[in-house]
């Protein structure tokens, strides 16, 4: 016999058996107003595995008794589907559109996502497309204005104890104490699929004796890998979380999506760069020491190696978080920056040029120019700007951390200078 996954004998009937996802599917859902309102629309699915995407295609086709075609941008070339849609068009059944649902379908190239434009610009298709991946990045504007866009939400507890329930009242009872059953949705993270698959598991062996105890679960059942895509949107997100996090001084939350990232199978390596990124962008001369301590953790991790290295790595994390933040050295750079790019035809004043030959000194090259260590003061107050600009303030450090002290000396400075009569416009 032909064994038939439990995740297709247990799928929805009903629109409103669908858990998880009421945004869409429950008695004020956009999904259930579309049905309700019986003109058929194209939509975009975007949510992780497991959270009803293909399930919904399969009933929005039944609500309005649309032939249903399904295709992946996995499995099926171009070609095919070219062919599908031209025999639609041509040959449609008793004159109706289809309903296409295209899984994963930023599989296809942006060109190659053309193909559907002229067939949704003359409504002889109604295209569902699925993917995990975010539509901004994966797909062209030109499909994605022909599409509502619907994002899908990971599956919450309580969306997967209903799953179990709908189990337990149409198969069998599960028999699992209270902690087993947490823990069983717990190794699920969100996908109803994945959680299917772990009951299929306790299905294919015999119960223990002592019935299914967390040892007894643990033993038998696998956790659901992180959903990181080092190369996608996930790994942005998960890095920016961090950034931020570490940012907004939560050294707890700068912590989880650290260790996020390294369960998903980040390169400790690529998140100790960013820390030295965070050291210099956000705390500074706040902190002066930050940014050697995030260089010394990158350098003992690529001695140690993993996993002990990662523990360097962790207290970088939490040193950045709990330190005090300024970014008054990055915004100062990106100031003189842009300075440099509008005035970088002026020279610098004739006063601090050397004069290696007797032209030059002739010209002024160095005339004027006074050493300041051999000042009273260690300061002379001479214009180091071009003339034609004058004196540009870039530097303004803030009342926290170290930079007190920088602002104090800034201070000082600027008091000289006046009081010499040194000053520039």
């Amino acid at each position: 016999m032909i064994h038939i996954p439990l995740s297709e004998r247990l799928r929805p009937q009903t629109l409103s058996e669908i858990s998880g996802q009421e945004h869409l599917v429950g008695p004020d859902g956009y999904i259930t107003r579309i049905v309700l309102a019986k003109r058929p629309v194209s939509l975009l699915l975007f949510g992780p595995p497991g959270c009803g995407k293909t399930t919904i295609a399969r009933l929005f086709a039944q609500a309005f008794q649309l032939p249903f075609v399904i295709l992946s941008a996995v499995f099926n070339t171009t070609t095919e589907l070219k062919k599908i849609l031209k025999e639609g068009q041509e040959t449609p059944l008793f004159n109706r559109q289809i309903l296409l649902f295209v899984d994963e379908i930023h599989r296809f190239n942006k060109a190659q996502q053309d193909i559907f434009l002229p067939f949704l610009e003359e409504g002889s298709v109604i295209l569902i497309g699925a993917t995990t991946e975010n539509p901004s990045f994966v797909l062209n504007n030109a499909l994605l204005s022909r599409l509502r866009v619907l994002p899908l939400h990971p599956l919450a507890p309580g969306a997967l104890e209903q799953i179990l329930n709908r189990y337990e009242k149409k198969i069998a009872p599960l028999l699992l104490p209270e902690e087993s059953r947490q823990f069983l949705i717990s190794l699920s993270q969100g996908d109803g699929r994945h959680l299917l698959n772990l009951i299929e598991n306790l299905e294919s062996v015999s119960r223990p004796p002592s019935g299914w105890d967390l040892p007894s679960l643990s033993a038998i059942l696998q956790k659901k890998p992180a959903l990181y895509d080092r190369h996608q949107e996930g790994h942005f997100n998960a890095i920016s979380a961090l950034h931020k996090s570490v940012r907004g001084s939560d050294p707890d939350a700068a912590l989880y999506w650290f260790a996020r990232m390294l369960e998903g199978g980040e390169d400790p390596l690529y998140i100790g760069r960013r820390l030295v990124r965070m050291a210099s962008e956000d705390i500074g001369l706040a902190d002066p020491q930050a940014l050697g301590i995030a260089l010394s953790g990158l350098e003992t991790f690529e001695r140690l190696g993993s996993p002990e290295g990662e523990l360097t790595l962790a207290q970088v994390v939490l040193y950045l978080a709990l330190c005090p933040k300024s970014n008054a050295s990055y915004t100062a750079y990106q100031a003189a920056r842009q300075a440099a790019a509008d005035t970088g035809h002026l020279s610098p004043p004739k006063t601090i040029l050397n004069a290696p030959t007797r032209l030059m000194k002739e010209m002024g090259y160095g005339e004027g120019y006074v050493y300041d260590p051999d000042t009273p003061q260690g300061f002379s107050g001479q214009n180091y700007f071009p003339e034609e600009m004058g004196r540009t303030s870039f530097y303004h450090p803030v009342e926290r951390g170290f930079e007190r002290e920088m602002k104090k000396r800034l201070a000082y400075f600027t008091r000289l200078r006046e009081s010499m009569g040194s000053s520039h416009p």
